[in-house]
């Protein structure tokens, strides 16, 4: 339907529209607040509703009649009083199972809908189960309605943005949910870079920044380095089950102890109190929901003031719970806490000191508290930059973005190169894992490596994808596994399979192969099952560095023992296949070295191992020489010297040409 030439409406309560043309928005889709932004006169802004509140609570009510509310009804009036049916924090839910550790949190009012195991699926009203994805969907339809009210048409399409520490199936999760709330979704951008393309532009920084992103329900630390337009991320870390969230959890902890004292009556706080598990009644539910408003607002007050109080009700009678700051930080101290190892982390795998620093970027709302933001100047030793608000600046970065993309005005204003969070790479023979995109490389990124059989007569590859940091493949988060079939049956080595992976700018990775000597490829985009806990991420990381010497020790360990198993098959081999080439010395040696390789073989030493096959290669290289005279001695009857000759330059020319593939037996 075409649009009014002339709009009719009381004093004071029209709004002019910006200029009507099809325009791309940035979104930071938040865990407690997710807001919309357009690039304006060249400078971002983000969009506010007929009250002027740019900000969209992340809540999300289904009522049994169909009807879905989002925003500060769902969480103010409604969720209350129907705690089960009101989703809050669903991004901790995206790309995440049933199974996962944060889908059964204890003091959870959420029921969950059985299904294929592979998914969260919320039962609210209505007989109705939907997933992390449906509900995420539902506050950016809010937002898209927002946008295309304000700029009077359709959008040509939206960059969203999410925790730097999201893997695939999460990154994957948000593009759903985009795609579900009919957006184009031209870009995933990591809420640090986002931060530090708003600050970066808007400022006119140049320097190595610090980027500390504490938000409701995830924490990110990226160091990025700006210069002449360029933002290129050095490293990033962070905890994505890490927020206000778990400040508002320790806070509501208290609050129960509190109430416990002085309600001692109250069945729903005393299950609340001594329970460790998910909310299992609808009252214990609702009692939960008050205690935990509750102490987000206090928190919030807590923010401004030196102490708070809240009534609250209980089956004993009102009930009026004080609260001091310093009670509060002592609380919450233990999780903010948890910031420290990734962010020194970070500083270490970009090669930064933090005295180096040209300054430390807040972003959340959780760093509006004074104990966050002198945690962080004791942390990088000076204190943050806050003069961008916290809540706004990484929808205003990705409004830049968009623009950007949508060849708005800062269309070659700026170049983003972000990274890969955790190593891809695949599983070889014996369980090793070769990596071929490594950690904190820049994106865009790909990367070809050579591979080659370990059996004779094999038929086809099992390529098993993974993700992490350790040497061993059950180690790490498997993300794929495929399959590529139809290889003429040839020995072991001889068939060469190129894989390549290629990583996009939205960090979501497809991994192509192809044997070259029959032309035979296959291809999968990665797209793991959302069943990832994101807490399984940064203990990847962690764990790697753990486990750092016994892990490459283990991996020596494998390949030592497949080496010998391979030399010592070829060693019996040749032996059955020419027997008459071999000398009752040559035997007795080559027997001898075996028995001394199998002894050691099942042993732990992998430089025991090593040294009994070189033992094996020296018992062995008289016969080895016999057999390749004898077959070189075939190769040249009938033929001409001078052909040969030419065929072997050709063939060292080739190999010197190659020379940079590597080959591993899988």
């Amino acid at each position: 339907m075409a649009e009014a030439l002339l709009q009719i409406g009381e004093p004071g309560q029209t709004r002019p529209k910006r200029a009507c043309r099809t325009r791309a928005v940035g979104i930071d889709l938040g865990t407690t607040n997710s807001l919309v932004a357009v690039v304006d006169g060249g400078k971002p802004v983000c969009l506010a509703d007929e009250h002027g509140d740019p900000i969209v609570p992340s809540v999300v009510h289904y009522a049994a009649d169909g009807a879905v509310a989002v925003g500060a009804d769902a969480r103010d009036r409604l969720a209350p009083q129907f705690p089960r049916d009101t989703v809050a924090s669903v991004k901790r839910f995206m790309g995440r199972g049933p199974k996962d550790a944060e889908a059964t949190r204890r003091l959870t009012p959420y029921q969950f809908a059985p299904g294929d195991g592979t998914v969260v699926r919320f039962a609210v009203a209505g007989g109705r189960a939907v997933t992390s994805m449906e509900v995420s969907a539902e506050i950016l339809k809010v937002l898209k309605a927002r946008a295309e009210g304000e700029l009077g048409g359709p959008l040509a399409g939206a960059v969203i943005t999410v925790p730097a520490y999201f893997d695939d199936g999460q990154r994957q999760a948000t593009r759903d949910a985009g795609r579900l709330a009919g957006l184009e979704v031209l870009r995933l951008l990591n809420e640090p870079t986002a931060a530090a393309v708003a600050y970066g532009l808007d400022k006119q920084a140049e320097g190595t920044f610090a980027v500390f992103d504490l938000g409701g329900g995830t924490f990110d630390v990226s160091i990025l380095k700006l210069e002449d337009g360029v933002f290129e991320v050095k490293s990033t870390g962070g905890d994505s089950a890490l927020g206000g969230d778990d400040f508002d959890r320790a806070i509501a902890e208290l609050l129960l102890r509190k109430l416990r004292e002085a309600a001692p009556h109250d069945r729903p706080i005393a299950a609340l109190a001594a329970a460790n598990a998910a909310v299992t009644d609808l009252p214990t539910a609702r009692r939960w929901r008050q205690v935990l408003d509750a102490a987000r607002a206090m928190k919030e007050a807590l923010t401004f003031r030196a102490d708070a109080a809240a009534d609250l009700v209980t089956d004993d009678g009102p009930v009026t719970v004080g609260l001091t700051r310093t009670e509060m930080e002592l609380a919450v101290q233990p999780v903010l806490a948890r910031c420290a190892p990734p962010v020194r982390q970070a500083l270490a795998d970009a090669g930064v000191d933090a005295e180096a620093l040209s300054g430390v970027i807040l972003v959340g709302g959780a760093t509006r508290m004074p104990l966050v933001q002198q945690f962080v100047e004791k942390l990088f030793g000076r204190a943050p930059l806050g003069d961008i608000d916290p809540d706004q600046v990484v929808a205003l970065g990705a409004a830049l973005q968009a623009d950007a993309l949508a060849g708005g005005s800062t269309e070659g204003d700026m170049l983003l190169l972000d990274v890969v969070p955790l190593s891809l790479g695949l599983e070889t023979m014996g369980g090793v894992v070769e990596k071929l995109v490594h950690r904190n490389t820049t994106v865009p990124c790909g990367a070809t490596q050579t591979f080659t059989t370990f059996a004779d007569k094999q038929t086809g590859f099992d390529l098993h994808v993974v993700q992490g940091e350790r040497e061993l493949a059950d180690q790490c988060r498997s993300l794929a596994r495929f399959t590529l079939k139809g290889i003429p049956p040839m020995p072991a080595g001889m068939a060469r399979l190129e894989v390549t992976f290629t990583v996009d700018a939205n960090g979501l990775l497809r991994v192509a192969a192809r044997e070259e000597t029959t032309g035979r490829e296959t291809a999968v985009e990665v797209k793991p099952s959302y069943g990832l806990t994101d807490q399984e991420v940064e203990r990847m990381l962690l764990d790697s560095f753990a486990h750092a010497e016994e892990d490459v020790q283990a991996r020596q360990l494998t390949e030592q023992r497949i080496e010998a198993d391979r030399i010592a098959a070829a060693a019996r081999a040749a032996m059955a296949d020419t027997p008459e080439l071999l000398t009752g010395d040559d035997r007795r040696a080559i027997d001898a070295a075996l028995a001394q390789l199998g002894a050691v073989r099942a042993g732990d030493d992998h430089q025991a191992i090593r040294r009994a096959v070189e033992g094996l290669d020296e018992a062995s290289k008289a016969f080895a020489a016999r057999r390749m005279n004898v077959a070189f001695e075939r190769g040249l009857r009938g033929r001409d010297v001078g052909a040969v000759e030419a065929k072997a330059d050709e063939t060292a020319a080739g190999k010197r040409h190659a020379g940079h593939q590597h080959e591993r037996g899988h």
